[in-house]
């Protein structure tokens, strides 16, 4: 589970460094990545 929700944040900080070119993407990849871990830690 740990290595997972690890696994998980490293794909989406990824993503973030990767995509975001403005205050209001970022804001949204920070979001979309606290619901991704959310829906990791509920399963």
């Amino acid at each position: 589970m740990r290595q997972t929700a690890f696994a998980l944040l490293a794909l989406v900080l990824s993503g973030f460094l990767a995509a975001c070119n403005t205050v209001k993407g970022a804001g949204q990849d920070i979001q979309r990545g606290g619901a991704a871990i959310e829906r990791a830690a509920d399963k």
